[in-house]
């Protein structure tokens, strides 16, 4: 039995952070149901795709659930969320605030609906503060969260991430924040739902380590730096024989004799200089250029071998492709087949984390959009001819396919 079984989960919303959120709960047994315009959900057109349909991440990210698709614009299609709610555990939305409300489906109306109902809202900027209503995505979290501000060079313009990272840390903390609703809930008997408010900016902000207190206290603002840190060294990317690249993280004092002795540069174990951290940090582009010396002589394997004997952390800096070799990555069962379009089979990333004795698994992949429409209202009461009317009127669409098992 998976730890989330018997929750069951509507997923409002679009794009990334709350489905996102919901596909990992659907990871571990919850039932989630995902409402999406009878159009889809916009990131079935990202990326590559299977054949000319859905795209791939878009099978990954709605894995494990069920598609319901209703025009919210419509009164009869609200009607049908209604019922939803009123059979639901959870209700993970990301709608800008207000848009609900429009609607008559706002925090207050959906838990009056159902008292117990615990609403996790994932918004640009929280439900409250002077930036309330401003749309929000996750690169301008990332920007105004202060991750920008330090990625990159100090000579070039701030980087992005190669993913959609301010989103997906919003969706961790809206699944930890559920997951403390529910056991307030379930295991404290509190029977009551309650708000969970989570903000990309705030996502993003809460991993800026002591950079808060070091510029209200100290007036230290830190700028891009590259590859190095400013707090520990050596820690950096290091060019190989092979023209590849190696991470080393030697940024303690045990650590940095260990990689100078396996570096066979006893004169520099030696130096009084690079004794303790302080005195490697101001002296790192120093210590970068010998260490880059050495590397250059090596194959990346062969160093990474070395690395690992000597006890000191280091790693080759992967694409896709060196990820999908590694048999480690194999062996914790990373890489799963499920049935995919038109039964083909379909590779996506495995379960994080894995539970010794409840963990989770992938049953199927994203379905079609509107896969599950009919068979969801006829669960909530709704007539063949009912919903017939209501899939003419376009507040509901149901999918002629099934792409996953019939539930």
């Amino acid at each position: 039995m998976k730890p989330l079984e018997r929750i069951r989960v509507i997923e409002l919303g679009a794009f990334i952070a709350g489905p996102f959120a919901t596909r990992i709960l659907a990871d571990f047994g919850a039932e989630v149901i995902k409402v999406e315009s009878p159009n889809g959900d916009p990131i079935r057109s990202w990326g590559l795709s299977q054949d000319g349909g859905d795209s791939y991440w878009s099978r990954v990210q709605m894995r494990n659930k069920r598609s319901i698709a209703i025009d919210l614009h419509q009164e009869a299609g609200r009607e049908v969320v209604r019922k939803l709610i009123r059979s639901a555990d959870v209700v993970i939305e990301n709608f800008k605030p207000g848009t609900l409300e429009k609607w008559n489906l706002s925090h207050d109306e959906m838990t009056a609906l159902n008292p117990r109902l615990i609403v996790t809202s994932v918004t640009g900027y929280g439900q409250t503060g002077p930036y309330r209503e401003r749309p929000g995505f996750g690169n301008i979290a990332e920007s105004m969260g202060g991750l920008r501000a330090v990625t990159g060079f100090r000579d070039r313009p701030p980087v992005r991430v190669g993913l959609s990272i301010g989103d997906s840390l919003a969706a961790l903390y809206a699944v930890i924040g559920t997951l403390m609703a529910l056991f307030h809930r379930d295991v404290r008997d509190e029977r009551a739902g309650q708000v969970v408010d989570v903000a990309l900016y705030e996502s993003v902000f809460s991993l800026m380590e002591g950079l808060l207190p070091e510029y209200v206290h100290e007036g230290s603002i830190r700028e891009r730096q590259g590859n190095t840190l400013k707090a520990a060294a050596p820690s950096n990317v290091y060019p190989t024989l092979d023209e590849k690249w190696l991470a080393i993280g030697a940024n303690s004092d045990t650590l940095f004799q260990k990689l100078m002795r396996l570096m066979n540069r006893d004169d520099l174990a030696a130096d009084p200089a690079l004794c303790d951290n302080p005195g490697r940090v101001a002296n790192v582009d120093r210590l970068d250029a010998a260490i880059s010396e050495w590397t250059k002589q090596h194959t990346c394997e062969k160093l990474v071998h070395a690395l690992a004997e000597a006890g000191i952390p280091g790693g080759p800096i992967y694409d896709m492709a060196d990820i999908y070799a590694d048999p480690h990555f194999r062996a914790r069962e990373m890489f799963v087949s499920v049935s995919g379009q038109n039964g083909k089979e379909l590779v996506m990333p495995g379960i994080v984390p894995k539970l010794t004795q409840t963990p989770g698994g992938i049953a199927w992949a994203g379905p079609d959009c509107g896969a599950d429409t009919h068979a969801i209202m006829g669960q909530l009461g709704y007539s063949d001819e009912q919903i017939d009317e209501l899939d003419k009127l376009g507040a509901i669409r149901c999918a002629v396919s099934q792409t996953h098992p019939a539930s």
